[in-house]
């Protein structure tokens, strides 16, 4: 056994064996990271590596959705092979996140276009991905779910629980606005960031699905934009966002027929950004607390 995560010791010597049934691995598992939701490995191959990863059992549902992207579209992480009952993923190594190249707003122009792709394509997959696990997070759900997380015990601040309080009336009316663009539910990674995004030789792919859900696509710019403001400084009237914002809607405008939805991408925003959507912020502190008493 090694290292550990909320999913338990992982048992290194039967996921060892278990990847070279897959690839001619050159050297054993190395411990890379470990999480709550995770645990990661790499072991070399012909001058390379691969990426073993152990999830937790509360994302489970990102083995199952990973390996699923993975046959369909090439933005995403690319898997060997996958132990749904397990929680295993083997994955291709995806090269640098854009983390360590500054995080440029011209790799996001050319990501979310087919992050947009993405989404369409899935959107009628969801029940199926819902089926396999994935959190449920669809508009109908979110007012009742707000009223959950208002009486869940949360790691906030008195001030900042008032506010989520206040907020309640105008959250519903948020949701009933944004299902007028009739728009359906579809994956939504939920933490699309510069440390998710990897590059190499050219080719960005999405990692890391353990946050996702099926829910509203347009709440994914949120933490983009986030990470925009709060890494790479850029100031709120950056021209960026609107470039961005309008890379990835475009898509969504051509296949609806409307020629903006530019509207809804800022309804989405506004709610999203509350962090009220589903509680991951708080859910990862509990998770935190629960298993090494960290503050």
């Amino acid at each position: 056994m090694t290292p550990m995560s909320t999913g338990g010791p992982v048992d290194i010597d039967a996921a060892e064996s278990w990847v070279r049934t897959r690839l001619p691995i050159t050297g054993p598992l190395e411990h890379f990271q470990t999480e709550p939701w995770a645990a990661v490995f790499r072991a070399p191959i012909d001058g390379e590596v691969v990426w073993f990863k152990a999830c937790a059992p509360r994302p489970a549902f990102e083995v199952s959705l990973t390996a699923a992207l993975s046959t369909r579209w090439a933005a995403v992480t690319e898997v060997i092979a996958h132990d749904a009952d397990r929680r295993w993923l083997l994955m291709a190594d995806a090269g640098e996140p854009l983390r360590t190249l500054g995080n440029p707003p011209e790799r996001w122009l050319q990501i979310l276009p087919t992050y947009a792709e993405l989404h369409m394509g899935e959107s009628a997959r969801a029940n199926e991905h819902l089926a396999r696990g994935a959190p449920d997070l669809r508009l109908g759900l979110l007012p009742a779910l707000y009223d959950e997380l208002l009486l869940a015990e949360l790691p906030l601040e008195p001030a900042e629980k008032y506010a989520l309080e206040a907020f309640l009336p105008s959250f519903s009316e948020l949701c009933a606005e944004l299902s007028a663009a009739m728009i359906g539910p579809t994956v939504q990674h939920d933490d699309l960031h510069m440390n998710n995004v990897y590059l190499k030789e050219g080719v960005l792919r999405v990692l890391d699905w353990g946050d996702a859900s099926i829910a509203h696509p347009f709440f994914s710019l949120f933490e983009t934009f986030r990470f925009l403001v709060e890494m790479n400084r850029l100031p709120a009237g950056d021209p960026w966002f609107a470039t961005l914002r309008d890379a990835y809607l475009e898509p969504w405008g051509r296949a609806i027929g409307r020629p903006s939805t530019s509207p809804f991408g800022s309804v989405a925003s506004r709610m999203r950004s509350h962090g009220s959507i589903s509680g991951t912020r708080c859910q990862r502190k509990i998770d935190q607390d629960s298993t090494d008493g960290s503050p």
